[in-house]
């Protein structure tokens, strides 16, 4: 009878990172956290939530968690530099499989971490329900593990498409947040990095081997920021809501508290003193931002009142307001008053109609 031949039988020992990876899945935590992992979802949408919260009460933790998760940007980003430094340590490659692990688990923690950021603030009657149903999509699509493994990590075109959108909600999040940056200047440095990380994605596409193709992803690269910057519109500003908007004939000035809102109003009653629009905004601390009352009639925009906010001052948002006196020769019909940041993002809107009467 032939002996086996022992070769056959003992299996090759694993190499040192397969050990670490073993060793920590096979420990406490890693167990529990496998074992968890479908809550990580769920808990960076409550951590979401509570640092939307934070940031108005003037809680430096709000700060630190934004810097904590952008900081995992970073990480992952220079994700190639890092895996070559730990191969140092360990003495082998990083597995893929783990970094794809990694990546996945960051554009969950991001994509719930500022899902309630823009949930609280979009204007649902408005082009800003497509920007935020598109961010839903992608949270779910990174909660989904068919999905991200089978269909976004495979393509890299579309995993550094994805990767590239998802660090520019992040960044009109967190500028407000950590850095005071207004929402223009958000959107601005968001859609240019967004611009830039989208530039592999690009190149996996066009497979550019010719000098003359790099031309091509570069304007490919600054159509999309462009485009992105162009879009603002449709962007809900991520850390500015009206958390309460009034249309009425009175305005306690001393108090900052507007009279019984209206929806409706006779020309009669415009006589005597017209009308006010009355706003609370709510901020981060420390962010100073212009905004604009826009009046429209039947449509028709008839004046832009400038107004400054400051973020952090009020538990009810900053209290502030804008008065005509007149409305115009013909002032009946429908009338829109819209609270816009100064490059042109809606924060809210109230609207009333003016009618015949005494």
């Amino acid at each position: 009878m032939s002996t086996p031949d022992p070769a056959l039988e003992t299996p090759a020992p694993a190499n040192r990172t397969d050990q670490l990876i073993e060793r920590v899945m096979n420990s406490r935590a890693g167990r529990l956290a496998y074992r968890f992992r479908r809550l990580v979802p769920l808990a960076s949408f409550a951590i979401g939530l509570g640092s939307y919260f934070l940031i108005q009460r003037q809680n430096a933790l709000a700060q630190w968690l934004t810097a904590l998760m952008l900081l995992g940007w970073l990480a992952l980003l220079f994700e190639g530099l890092l895996c070559r430094i730990l191969a140092r340590f360990v003495g082998e490659r990083v597995p893929q499989i783990l970094v794809r692990y990694a990546a996945q688990a960051l554009h969950q923690e991001t994509l719930f971490f500022v899902l309630p950021f823009f949930l609280v603030t979009t204007t649902w009657l408005s082009p800003q329900c497509f920007f935020t149903g598109l961010l839903i999509v992608a949270a779910v699509a990174s909660a989904i593990d068919p999905l991200y493994y089978e269909v976004i990590a495979p393509r890299r075109w579309l995993f550094l498409g994805y990767h590239a959108f998802t660090l520019f909600a992040a960044i009109l999040a967190g500028g407000p947040i950590i850095l005071s940056l207004t929402t223009g200047d958000s959107i601005a440095l968001a859609s240019a990095v967004m611009g830039v990380c989208a530039l592999p994605s690009f190149n996996d596409v066009l497979q550019a081997r010719h000098w003359s193709r790099w031309f091509v992803l570069a304007g490919l690269s600054l159509a999309l920021g462009a485009g992105a910057w162009a879009a603002r519109f449709w962007i809900p500003p991520a850390t500015l809501s009206a958390r309460h908007m009034a249309i009425t004939t009175q305005m306690d000035v001393a108090h900052r508290e507007p009279g019984p809102d209206r929806d409706h109003f006779t020309v009669a009653q415009l006589q005597a003193n017209g009308l006010y629009a009355f706003s609370a905004i709510k901020a981060p601390r420390g962010l100073h931002q212009k905004v604009f009352h826009v009046w429209s009639h039947d449509g028709q925009v008839v004046s832009r009142i400038p107004l400054q906010i400051r973020g952090g001052t009020r538990k009810n948002g900053f209290r502030t307001w804008s008065h005509k006196t007149s409305l115009g020769a013909h002032p009946a019909g429908h009338w829109r008053v819209a609270v816009v940041t100064d490059d042109g993002q809606l924060i809210g809107a109230e609207r009333f109609t003016v009618g015949p009467g005494h």
